[in-house]
């Protein structure tokens, strides 16, 4: 009898022991590991999903199996890798298996979808099957022997398998133009028309020189080739071709590539693209860290070695870190790489992200770029996985399984045999050290491709009389700049570190100041929506007219937010045109993208925005950048307070300067002597570095120390710090006199959502117990849920409050 392992999907009691059941004899050939499955669970009669895990011989147990119900999948939807890789990744992240084998599925397999059998032949099982129909539909009615028939068809590729998300991925069908005619007789047809049928020459000349590009989809034809409608229409009725319905895949928004050619490498350049190359013939699973300035040509370092993975016979895994990123990113790659480029990125509509996660299952593409969880790219044969910005946060995901992309890639890569190439102008503290140690080979590349001197950069002290006179944020420095930049009609970025209109509301009598009912903050005031916001939980309400606690009318607006600034802007620059670029103007999809082509084409004088216009932005004519209120990150309880500055200032200002124009940035400050504010306006990654280390040593922090953080949220202040007393009692039965326990303290917001959070942080070097004892507190705390309380275990937290 046929054995399947399976992790089951229990909302109420998770674990990660796969449960045996048996495959009836009908499914034997059907089921194999990484398909999901139904079957029974419990005494009742309830049925629950399950992924297939393993699938052997006999069992150990005495009892007697449950077998499965159905099959969910005709085809596995996991990989040996990707079945390998929970296994790792609940271990490492302190998760439930079954909540790894679903992130590592597009949304639309967990939503709600039909699955159809597709023909792609025509043989009499496969008509017998469709019974006449087109496609047929898989239901819970096929029988275990229509299963198999289909499982068989498949398998010798007669039929395929498609899934299809209710109402949100319905194909979309496009009307293209093929011809049964070859050359010659195409020629023919041409040679024989009037020599005023000019339309008609040209549509039949570029059917004669593209018939290995047909079908075309006629508005490609309209746009691209300037070949309208009528004499399509035309040939159709002169039997010369022939108008059909096509299914297309759907292009992610934004992406509008040129096609583009290697470019001549610089002597940097040449090494790292030489080394990289070397590790991908060798197939050696070695990281390299690229520490490049900004403009230093990464982007071609990136796109020759993918090239050279391709040539080898091999794929590419290519991440970025956000969606305001992946535009230029993405339209570059596209640009070298075509239609072997497939995109997974958050802002993909289900259906979009579906068909592209199909194309690579599929193995049409070579070339795979996205955000976080596109390290989980069904992709086969990995030649090169590249992290661009690797030192961004984003790449950490903040609820369960809380993984880093970076130690996926890593895993990754040492299953395919295949390098791994981090790059920043501002590697993080870890990666740095790694390559100090020579964990990492370090490639520093430390000129601009051009030879353009990095931008000069000014530090505006606030705090000086003339500045701190000034109503309003802009400095008289950064005005003129300003003013200077729009005289020569360049353009200029303005990064603000914050968002909304101004910060909060409060009561200039009382002092009063209007504070979320959920969370322990005070509301933001958003004016284009006229209302007061929680940024935590989203609650939100209109603005007062007067003070809810002594009703006076002189309520203000304290703070300062893009709004705020957009009118600022507005009011100094008036013949300026201004485009905002934050959390408000880019909620719609594709707004990212569509923002940045208007600046890209020269729409706006001046881009203003949050930290998302501070990264990866390459516009030739901007020549200024200016930043306000630089502290802001500064002030913030965490102890990479200093780093994310560091990054944030030097990554915006190597946004100016890029092509043949002078950069100039003008930094607004209250803290010019502070070190992370020096060494971004030198744009000094190794002085700060040294400095950043020598503090975080003293400190006991990482790179120094290994820190795991362990958080318990309840609605009852009381409950929440009882618990954490007991979670701080379990971990310091398993730990040495050398580890470091600190707590339980309240976050920095200690209520959020109407719950009160504490937290544990343990800092250590080594600890062989405390792994183990942070999986029985795992398992342990579950029930607790029922009780309302949240416990979460994060290991190497991005974030500390």
């Amino acid at each position: 009898m046929a054995v399947a392992e399976i992790i089951v999907d229990v909302p109420t009691m998770q674990t990660n022991r796969p449960f045996e059941y048996s495959i009836p004899e009908t499914l034997t050939d059907v089921v194999v590991p990484g398909m999901r499955v139904e079957v029974p669970f419990g005494r009742g009669k309830r049925q629950i999903q399950g992924f297939v895990m393993a699938v052997k011989e006999e069992s150990n147990f005495k009892g007697k199996l449950k077998p499965i119900t159905r099959v969910i999948d005709l085809r596995p939807v996991l990989s040996k890798e990707m079945l390998d890789l929970s296994y790792w990744l609940a271990d490492q992240t302190y998760s439930f298996q079954i909540s790894c084998l679903q992130t590592m599925l597009p949304s639309v397999m967990r939503a709600k979808y039909q699955q159809f059998v597709i023909p792609k032949a025509d043989t009499p099982e496969v008509k017998k099957l469709l019974r006449g129909q087109t496609q047929l539909e898989i239901t819970n009615q096929l029988s275990d022997e229509e299963i198999r028939l289909i499982n068989k068809l498949r398998k010798n590729q007669q039929v395929d398998i498609s899934y299809v998300v209710k109402n949100k991925a319905q194909q979309v069908k496009r009307q293209a133009v093929t011809t049964d005619l070859n050359q010659i007789q195409l020629l023919e047809a041409k040679n024989a028309l009037r020599s005023n049928a000019k339309a008609q020459i040209k549509l039949l000349d570029f059917l004669a020189n593209h018939l290995n590009d047909l079908p075309i989809e006629m508005n490609v034809l309209e746009k691209d080739y300037e070949i309208g409608r009528s004499a399509i229409k035309t040939a159709e009725k002169n039997q010369l071709l022939k108008i059909i319905e096509v299914t297309k895949l759907r292009k992610p928004v934004g992406i509008d590539a040129k096609k583009t050619t290697k470019l001549q490498l610089t002597a940097e350049q040449k090494v790292a693209v030489d080394q990289i190359s070397t590790a991908i013939t060798q197939q050696h699973p070695e990281t390299f860290l690229i520490e490049g300035v900004t403009g230093s040509g990464k982007t071609e370092v990136y796109l020759q070695t993918i090239e050279k993975a391709l040539q080898v016979g091999k794929n590419a895994l290519m991440l970025v870190p956000e969606i305001s990123l992946t535009p230029q990113m993405v339209n570059r790659v596209v640009g070298r790489f075509g239609d072997q480029v497939a995109v997974l990125h958050s802002g993909l509509s289900s259906g979009e992200r579906y068909d592209e996660w199909t194309r690579i299952e599929k193995g049409e593409v070579k070339v795979v770029v996205g955000a976080r969880s596109a390290v989980f790219a069904p992709l086969g044969k990995i030649g090169l996985i590249i992290i661009d910005e690797e030192h961004e946060a984003s790449y950490k995901q903040d609820d369960n399984p809380r993984y880093n992309a970076r130690d996926v890639a890593l895993w990754r890569s040492k299953v395919n045999k295949c390098p791994v190439v981090l790059g920043s102008a501002t590697p993080s503290l870890e990666s740095r050290a790694r390559a100090e140690k020579g964990v990492y080979h370090l490639i520093r590349m430390t000129k601009r491709i051009n030879n353009q001197n990095l931008p000069h950069v000014e530090i505006v002290d606030m705090r000086d009389a003339e500045n701190s006179a000034v109503k309003g944020d802009f400095s008289p420095a950064l005005q003129a700049a300003l003013q200077k930049t729009l005289d020569k009609h360049d353009q200029a970025i303005v990064l603000l570190n914050r968002r909304g209109y101004s910060s909060f509301m409060m009561c200039r009598e009382c002092g009063f100041v209007l504070k979320c009912p959920n969370c322990d903050v005070s509301l933001t005031y958003h004016k284009d929506l006229g209302k007061m916001k929680c940024h935590y939980c989203g609650h939100e309400e209109p603005v007062p007219n007067s003070c809810p606690n002594c009703r006076s009318k002189k309520i203000g607006f304290y703070g300062t937010g893009t709004q705020n600034i957009e009118q600022q802007l507005n009011a100094l620059f008036p013949k300026a045109r201004v485009l905002r670029m934050d959390v408000d103007t880019t909620r719609r999809k594709g707004a990212h993208a569509k923002i940045l082509q208007k600046f890209g084409s020269h729409q706006a004088d001046i881009l203003l925005g949050t930290q998302m216009i501070a990264k990866g932005l390459d516009f030739p004519d901007v020549t200024l950048v200016g930043v306000i209120n630089a502290d802001t990150t500064l002030s913030l309880a965490d102890f990479r307070a200093s780093e994310r500055t560091f990054q944030l200032l030097t990554q915006v200002s190597g946004r100016a300067g890029r092509a043949d124009k002078t950069g100039h940035v003008v930094i607004q400050t209250y803290n010019p002597d502070h070190y992370a504010i020096k060494d971004a306006a030198k744009q000094d990654y190794e002085t700060f570095f040294k400095q950043e280390m020598y503090i975080r040593h003293q400190a006991n922090y990482t790179p120094y120390y290994f820190t795991t953080l362990i958080s318990v949220a309840n609605k009852d202040e009381g409950q929440t710090l009882k618990q954490s007393y007991w979670l701080k009692r379990q971990l310091q039965s398993s730990l040495s006199k050398d580890a470091i326990l600190l707590g339980p303290s309240p976050t920095m917001i200690s209520r959020k959502q109407n719950k009160y959070y504490y937290q544990i942080i343990v800092k250590y070097k080594h600890e062989p117990k405390l792994h183990q004892k942070l999986l029985e507190i795992l398992n342990e705390t579950q029930a607790d849920a029922k009780k309302g309380f949240t416990i979460a275990i994060d290991n190497e937290p991005q974030h500390i409050d």
